[in-house]
């Protein structure tokens, strides 16, 4: 069996953002949960079977104890916040599982999911269905994939690496670094996609870095500006880096037959 899980928040604001408005009998904004249910009800009409879908249904998370500028719900459309609700119990009524993260994140619940699928020996291939950069993170090579739907396409490790420039494993470190606006941290000056990539396809994790800019690879420029930043601001990258790991253990089902979809 293959294992569909989906990022429920980001198809409710791609969707918002893409579809006509649309409103109920009571005159709320319904058109984003309408777009999400058909693209749910594709993915099932495909062949899939078994199917998760996380939702942020409250945005802060114990992420924002950690850093004050994480993201938070300011600033996101009143229309577009009131649907995760609706969404999601619209979800449940159609026999689809549903993860509605409180503490946690939509993106920590799909990084246990995949985890836990992937332990199933039955388990064919687990589908994380987001183009969302810190999923990245989770990908095992063949096993665990990434699937960007709206793209048609699927990164496995070699993707990730094709994209990104480091291996999975690596994600957390080189958003630690390069930062990410979508989550609210800033990642370190002087330290962009091309230098992260280069300086972690080396050395994978901040710690391995050598202390001594003359030890770094000499394929890699501005050796000593880098190594100069992160030693100024190495709890910050740690933090930024701890901001970026998903939970993986988040408690969600105990087997897969769980999460097969109720017709």
């Amino acid at each position: 069996m293959n294992i569909h899980l989906v990022d429920g928040t980001y198809e409710l604001f791609r969707h918002y953002f893409a579809v006509p408005s649309s409103k109920n009998d009571g005159g709320q904004e319904i058109g984003a949960v309408k777009g999400v249910l058909n693209s749910v009800r594709s993915l099932i009409r495909s062949g899939a079977t078994h199917v998760g879908v996380a939702t942020d249904h409250v945005i802060e998370s114990f992420r924002n104890d950690l850093y004050a500028g994480y993201k938070t719900s300011e600033g996101i459309p009143e229309p577009l916040h009131s649907q995760f609700p609706l969404l999601e119990n619209a979800l449940r009524a159609m026999g689809v599982t549903v993860w509605a993260m409180v503490e946690y994140e939509a993106d920590d619940a799909l990084a246990s999911a995949a985890r836990k699928a992937a332990e199933d020996p039955r388990v064919e291939q687990v589908f994380i269905c987001t183009p969302d950069k810190d999923l990245a993170q989770c990908v095992v090579g063949d096993r665990i994939v990434q699937f960007d739907r709206r793209r048609e396409i699927i990164r496995n490790e070699a993707g990730v690496i094709e994209k990104w420039g480091v291996k999975p494993e690596s994600i957390p470190d080189y958003l630690g670094v390069v930062g990410d606006s979508a989550d609210g941290f800033p990642g370190l000056p002087g330290w962009g996609p091309k230098a992260a990539a280069l300086t972690l396809s080396k050395y994978a994790h901040l710690e391995n870095i050598p202390k001594d800019p003359r030890d770094w690879d000499p394929s890699i420029r501005g050796a000593k500006r880098l190594h100069d930043v992160l030693s100024a601001k190495w709890e910050e990258a740690l933090l930024y880096r701890k901001l970026a790991t998903l939970i993986t253990d988040v408690p969600l089902f105990e087997s897969v037959d769980d999460i097969e979809f109720k017709r």
